[in-house]
Parts: C-alpha cells; sequence; structure tokens
C-alpha cells in the first residue's frame, strides 16, 4: 500500500498557491494517478486556497493537508479566519461575465466530495476528497507487482 501525507503552513499570500499546485502534482503523479484526475484535484485545491488568500484575514497563516493512497486523495485546507455560514453557499456557476463565484462550483464538479466546516472567529476548513484512478503501467502497479 502506498500513502503519502503532507502538511504545509503557509503565509496567506498569493505566491503560496502555485507552490501547492506544484507540490500535489508531483505528488499525485510519483504515485501514478492518472494525469486527468491530477488536474482535476489541482484545480479544485487551487480554488479553494484561492478563497483563503482572498477572504481570511490579514496576517492569518493557512495549513494544507495532503493525503493520498491507492484509492483517493483527501486535502484539507484550514484557515484561522473569521469564518462564514458554509450552509449559505450556493454551488451554482456565476454569469459568465462574473471574474468570481465560480470557484466552489468548480470544486464540486471536479471532485467526489467537498465538505466545509465553519465557525465564526474559528475558522474553516475545507475537506476535497477524490478517488483516485491509477495509470496500469505507472508507479503504483510496479508498487502491487508480485515478487
Amino acid at each position: 500500500m502506498v500513502r503519502v501525507e503532507i502538511v504545509l503552513c503557509l503565509p496567506r499570500d498569493d505566491s503560496t498557491v502555485p507552490v501547492l499546485r506544484h507540490i500535489a502534482s508531483c505528488a499525485l503523479h510519483e504515485v501514478g494517478v492518472v494525469p486527468d484526475v491530477i488536474d482535476d484535484v489541482v484545480l479544485a485545491l487551487t480554488e479553494a486556497c484561492a478563497n483563503v488568500v482572498r477572504h481570511s484575514g490579514a496576517g492569518d497563516e493557512y495549513e494544507v493537508r495532503l493525503a493520498v493512497n491507492d484509492t483517493w486523495c483527501e486535502i484539507s485546507v484550514i484557515d484561522a479566519g473569521h469564518g462564514f455560514d458554509s450552509s449559505s453557499l450556493a454551488v451554482a456557476m456565476a454569469g459568465s461575465a462574473e471574474e468570481q463565484g465560480r470557484g466552489l462550483a468548480l470544486m464540486h464538479a471536479l471532485v467526489d466530495d467537498v465538505r466545509f466546516e465553519s465557525r465564526p472567529e474559528a475558522g474553516t476548513v475545507v475537506h476535497l476528497v477524490k478517488e483516485l484512478p491509477m495509470l496500469a503501467d505507472g508507479p503504483h502497479g510496479r508498487f502491487n507487482r508480485p515478487a
């Protein structure tokens, strides 16, 4: 069984999002995840992190936890911001002329499960879970071949 766990604590800054994209993409690639699924996971992660950078309080740090195993990937994006009413979120896509408002709908479209935990003045956790199809001839296949 393959298991990769990565925890990153980062300043709330736009420059951290490409770093997270790169690390997640490399980890998923190295265990042999199908490339289209890597793209989906990385885009959902990008949207979750961009929301933290854009909406949590000034100067806040945030944490990203990435766990990958033979069948799934789970990501938690955790901020210590002011929180929000996650039950009021609309998942509908923003209009085509809108520059913002597509992130939540994209996350729901790209991964199998999206959950929010948010408490006023205690921050927010975004949970993303995606089933991972593996390349038959990729690293995962080599790890699990009989000796």
